[in-house]
């Protein structure tokens, strides 16, 4: 034993201290275990016999609580969860000790890294270095120590665990013994009552008529044996019941956990596939009115749009109000003055999933077209030049150039001198901007002049198209008509 004495810087000074050899095997590659005796005497304390560990007990302890006979009576199981409930409780008490014991060997350590340390400022060289190692070797244990007292901490909230619930059972035993015993005694007593009353009748038919009743007799005689079968009812085929019932719910139970199991990972891959859905497209272009936005595939595996539904709606950034936008089923969409300050939507499905696009935010108004609107409302008649591209459905071929007059209480389309549609403002019209198309969305319109006339005008610029839109509404919101798309009036309305 080497005893640490205060005048050891004096002596270290004058003698050399040796180098401990490289070559030096240590019996055990785990920090030895000691303790601070009398005088400060550094004691080796003897390893302790191999200890289970607290995970091993409670497994041992609940197999042997869950080892049943074939036949086991509601008293021996109320005796099993006693003694469950005594040995979680010497568990407890033990991880108590073994806790005292941790935070001794906490104060061992320190006491020992504070002597090593005050040893590390009186020694130089190689002996230096050796002490250097040792206080790692013991932070080393430190942090071993407190992992091994955080997994002790993890074992007593199991044992805890296991306690309470031993408890509970032990109680839910013992509330049964007492619920049969009560049950037998009430059965016995009707059975001693049965065959006290049968005994009487017994005796009053012998002293009336002893030759009258050999048949008789033969039935008193089996109702004395029910009663006596009655009397004689013992409850273990109760407890047998109970054991199969119990059985046939832990099948149940396995089942339930397989199925949940099966669910979980259902949910899980169904997770994965939305997941890599939702970045197979995204939006493309400018969120501004003027412009259109196109869905753009962004992965090489993403299906064609052709074989997709598509359906565009717009959200109210206020109240979160999901709107559908009629006819919009195209991959690419143009903004309408309607839409200013919304959010636009686009679902698409594919093969039974559904992907969902949003755009960042609300669509901008276009830059200048408020006072543009303005300055032409103080007129009567604003005309646009115009292209007809389609006429009640049907392609028009010829690019000639149209004129569309919009005015204060009418709308009229000529070419030349002649006037192709002309009517004024009711709740038949319907006026709104392209939905679809490609490229030159943003400069189309769509126009119902009444049931049997519809055309799609191709506008110079996109801001004619919008200007021209938010015109007409201008002006039939003056004679008191709303004037919007397919299905927009009640959107309009609110």
């Amino acid at each position: 034993m080497t005893r640490v004495s205060r005048n050891f810087s004096d002596t270290v000074e004058k003698e050399a201290l040796p180098a401990v050899s490289a070559d030096v095997i240590f019996a055990s590659s785990r920090f030895p275990n000691y303790k601070i005796g009398a005088n400060n005497h550094i004691v080796n304390v003897k390893g302790d016999p191999k200890v289970l560990s607290m995970k091993e007990i409670v497994a041992r302890e609940t197999a042997l609580l869950l080892e049943q006979q074939n036949r086991l009576s509601v008293r021996d199981l109320a005796n099993k969860f006693e003694k469950g409930l005594a040995a979680a409780a010497k568990l407890s008490e033990e991880a108590r000790l073994r806790e005292a014991a941790s935070l001794e060997k906490h104060v061992l350590l320190k006491k020992l890294r504070d002597a090593l340390e005050s040893l590390k400022g009186r020694v130089a060289g190689r002996n230096k270095d050796d002490v250097e190692e040792a206080i790692a070797m013991v932070e080393a244990l430190a942090v071993q120590l407190t992992q091994r007292e955080g997994e002790l901490i993890q074992e007593k909230t199991e044992v805890k665990k296991l306690a309470t619930f031993l408890k509970q059972a032990s109680e839910d035993a013992k509330k049964l013994v007492d619920e049969e015993r009560a049950f037998a005694r009430a059965e016995i007593e009707n059975a001693r009552a049965a065959v006290q009353r049968v005994e009487e009748a017994l005796q009053e038919k012998e002293q009336m008529s002893r030759a009258s009743g050999k048949q008789d007799l033969e039935e008193l005689m089996k109702e004395v044996q029910e009663a006596r079968r009655i009397k004689m009812l013992h409850q273990p085929s109760k407890v047998m019941d109970m054991e199969h019932e119990l059985r046939a719910l832990r099948v149940q139970l396995a089942e339930k956990s397989k199925h949940s199991l099966l669910l979980q990972k259902e949910l899980a891959r169904s997770k994965r596939v939305k997941e890599n859905l939702s970045h197979l497209y995204e939006l493309d272009g400018a969120e501004v009115l003027g412009s259109y936005l196109r869905i753009k595939p962004c992965s090489d595996i993403a299906p064609e749009l052709s074989k997709c539904a598509i359906q565009w709606y717009r959200i109210s950034s206020e109240g979160g109000k999901k709107e559908l936008i009629s006819g919009a089923h195209k991959s690419v969409y143009a903004p309408e003055p309607f839409d200013v300050g919304r959010i636009l939507q686009v679902e698409i499905i594919y093969d039974g999933q559904l992907i969902m696009l949003t755009t960042t935010g609300a669509i901008d108004p276009a830059a200048g077209l408020g006072n543009y609107v303005e300055a032409l409302v103080r007129k009567h008649d604003v005309e646009f030049n115009v292209v007809v591209t389609q006429m009640n459905g049907v392609d028009q071929p010829s690019e000639s150039i149209h004129v569309l007059h919009v005015g204060k209480m009418r709308m009229k389309l000529c070419k030349g001198k002649a006037t192709i549609a002309k009517e004024y403002y009711s709740g038949l019209m319907q006026l709104c901007g392209v939905r679809g198309g490609g490229n030159a969305a943003a400069q189309a319109l769509f126009w119902q002049a009444k049931k049997e006339f519809s055309v799609v005008l191709a506008f110079e610029s996109e801001r004619d198209r919008n200007a021209a839109i938010m015109l007409a509404r201008r002006f039939a919101f003056d004679c008191n008509i709303m004037l919007a798309g397919p299905d927009d009036r009640a959107s309009l309305g609110t």
